[in-house]
């Protein structure tokens, strides 16, 4: 076999003139990935976390500066609510078109784009952070945050187009894992901030951000690289759309993503407004379940790479269903500790769940090229180009479950006065997703050949159109 060519291997030079292309790419190959395949994956992951962590800090700034308006803001609760769906909302809605940038601009170009957008909701945010701005124009700053939250969707469709399928639920668990942690890290240093300065200078966290902004892309702009196979594949959008299961694993993404992003926005306010939280009291709490959430996503990949990644997803909705119900009932005896220990858990196991979700993406369209009668590469390099293009899909779904969190949040507040009824639809929410995974990915069926276009059964004996425990 022909050695993959690199842009640091012997056609070093070429490379860097066509704007770092590797045009060859091969990561199943072991013997090319333990030559020089995985050095270039790690360098470009690394990278690819610094800038999505940073998006995802930009994307859920607004989960911190509410902690920073008080009453001489004018923004009574469900005003705050609506902001940080609005910013969920449009982030979720961006992802669709910066997954499939990759493609069109490659991993890297697109990635220096995307980090240097990263400036302008910053930018905005120093300016109009002062009371006495008005609500439409805390609206604007919000749309414009959504880019944070895009920035997950290119880097991951990224990611999976460099790792093999053997380490993808590493990989990909690593790399969300890197960039979800940027929820608490923003969180914290807005702790920070109002423990050392005051809640009267939100203006010093959006500050410290300016330069991380810049250090991201120009590190993005040198040091990472484009992949050929990848370029200008719009055939796999539309293929990745008319899949079914690209529609089924973005129905059990809103319950592990939709739900992490949709707490991380939320659970500061409903600290404050249900709990009576001051804004530290909050911020001491909130960065809590984000961080633990984050530093178990790649755990979550690594169970699924080893264990299959729908046994690991439905045992985790099964608990997720019991931690919200325990969420439920410290709401109604209005018991803090209970509260924020059930949300803990809760957090760990969205987490977890976002790992294993993933980690089944490519596994599925493995088994699907396999049953169509692919092998070897073919059937891999298959893989790779419907799960790139359908996590893109996946992940904008995803996000729109945090809207959802925060719009029944805000619609259960205006109502009730608690967040009770809001908890028990989640709650309702993981028991279906548990149905679904069981139902489709881990029930025993009789194996199915697919057809030929002809009509014709064409695939191996015990090849079958539902993807295996074992593959998945």
């Amino acid at each position: 076999m022909t050695a993959p060519t690199t842009a640091r291997g012997s056609t070093r030079g070429s490379a860097r003139e066509r704007g770092r292309w590797i045009e060859r790419w091969n990561p199943e190959d072991e013997g090319f990935w333990e030559r020089e395949g995985r050095r270039v994956a790690r360098r470009n992951l690394a990278l690819s976390v610094l800038s999505e962590h940073i998006g995802f800090s930009v994307w859920s700034m607004f989960s911190v500066l509410t902690l920073f308006m008080g009453p001489e803001y004018g923004i009574d609760p469900a005003g705050k609510f609506f902001l940080v769906a609005v910013a969920s909302l449009v982030g979720a809605a961006l992802r669709v078109p910066y997954g499939f940038a990759v493609a069109r601009f490659g991993g890297r170009n697109w990635t220096v784009v995307s980090a240097a957008m990263l400036l302008l909701p910053t930018a905005a945010l120093l300016v109009v952070m002062e009371p006495g701005t008005s609500y439409t124009a805390f609206m604007a700053v919000a749309v414009l945050t959504g880019v944070g939250g895009a920035n997950f969707a290119s880097s991951m469709t990224n990611v999976n187009s460099f790792y093999p399928l053997r380490l993808k639920g590493w990989a990909l668990g690593v790399n969300a894992g890197g960039g979800n942690i940027g929820v608490a890290a923003v969180q914290l240093a807005g702790l920070l901030v109002i423990a050392v300065a005051g809640a009267s200078h939100p203006r010093l966290l959006l500050a410290a951000y300016l330069p991380l902004i810049v250090a991201a892309t120009v590190l993005s702009a040198r040091h990472m690289d484009n992949l050929g196979p990848v370029r200008n594949d719009t055939g796999a959008a539309r293929e990745a759309a008319g899949d079914r299961h690209t529609w089924i694993m973005a129905f059990l993404y809103i319950g592990t993503f939709g739900s992490f992003i949709g707490y991380s926005f939320a659970f500061g306010l409903v600290l404050q407004t249900q709990f009576g939280r001051t804004p530290l009291q909050a911020a001491s709490l909130t960065f809590i379940g984000p961080l633990l959430g984050s530093l178990v996503r790649p755990v979550g990949g690594r169970l699924a790479d080893r264990f299959g990644g729908a046994r690991v997803t439905l045992w985790n909705f099964a608990a997720m269903t019991a931690a919200a119900g325990a969420v439920v009932i410290a709401s109604l005896r209005e018991s803090l500790p209970l509260f924020t220990a059930s949300f803990a858990v809760l957090f760990v196991l969205t987490g977890l769940g976002n790992g294993s979700t993933f980690k089944m993406i490519p596994g599925i369209f493995q088994a699907r090229a396999l049953a169509a009668g692919m092998a070897g590469e073919a059937a891999a390099a298959h893989a790779r180009r419907l799960s790139g293009a359908s996590m893109a899909l996946i992940g904008a779904i995803g996000g729109f479950g945090g809207v959802g969190i925060n719009m029944a949040l805000r619609q259960s507040f205006a109502s009730f006065g608690t967040g009770t009824g809001a908890f028990a639809v989640f709650l309702g929410y993981y028991v279906l997703c548990a149905a679904v995974t069981r139902s489709v990915y881990l029930r025993r069926t009789a194996p199915a050949s697919p057809r030929t276009p002809d009509g014709e059964r064409a695939a191996p004996a015990g090849a079958g159109t539902r993807p295996a425990r074992a593959e998945v």
